[in-house]
């Protein structure tokens, strides 16, 4: 017998009260249970996903928070004449940044990546801004470097950016932003800010040139 179809039951009738099969009365038969989730579970399940979900954000956001915090002592120990705890800063907003990758998330991680994009500009234009500002009478060589790494940082982003907006793969890999975070916090904490400041120049102006040209590939493929 089909489940969900009807059989005829056994009832009694008749004058002398004996069972028999009467054709009028139709009853469903016992069904086993099917397994699956009621549409309460469901709905249980789908709001422990959201809550999750909302709750990684608000950890993420909350992170990145950190890292602007330490962006901002970074900047505020530089502009104080003290190169050192410019470092600290600098290398602790490194490490945050570094730990909360967003790339680590997934590509539906909007919220996310674009918090994390704001706080890495950040980290570039107010620290390296304000190392230009500290060296711009006492060492322009340190100076110009600063701004010529902001230059470069900032070009890179915008053709990452700017390809990523029309649709070509292309992507920051983690080991550039953290060879960034630590030749800046390593300039800063030794005695070596000139060279370290170029190397990153140089560093993310190649950065830019490989996004230009693999942009312009995906453009001719």
């Amino acid at each position: 017998m089909f489940a969900g179809s009807y059989v005829f039951t056994d009832v009694p009738f008749g004058a002398n009260g004996r069972c028999g099969r009467n054709p009028g009365i139709l009853a469903r038969p016992r069904q086993a249970p099917s397994g699956r989730f009621g549409r309460g579970d469901t709905l249980a399940g789908v709001s422990v996903s959201v809550n999750a979900q909302a709750r990684g954000r608000v950890a993420f956001v909350l992170v990145a928070i950190a890292a602007a915090a330490a962006v901002g002592i970074a900047a505020w120990q530089m502009l104080a004449g003290r190169p050192v705890g410019a470092g600290l800063g600098a290398l602790a907003a490194g490490a945050i940044l570094m730990a909360a990758d967003p790339t680590m998330l997934g590509p539906g991680a909007i919220l996310e990546r674009t918090v994390a994009s704001f706080v890495d500009r950040a980290y570039d234009g107010t620290i390296l801004a304000a190392i230009a500002w500290a060296y711009r009478a006492t060492d322009p060589w340190i100076a110009v470097g600063a701004l010529v790494a902001l230059g470069a940082s900032f070009l890179a982003a915008y053709v990452r950016a700017r390809g990523a907006s029309l649709g070509y793969g292309v992507g920051e890999s983690s080991i550039t932003r953290g060879l960034r975070y630590g030749l800046i916090s390593a300039g800063l904490l030794v005695d070596g800010l000139g060279w370290a400041l170029w190397t990153v120049a140089s560093v993310m102006g190649l950065a830019a040139l490989v996004r230009t040209s693999q942009v312009a590939k995906e453009e001719r493929a």
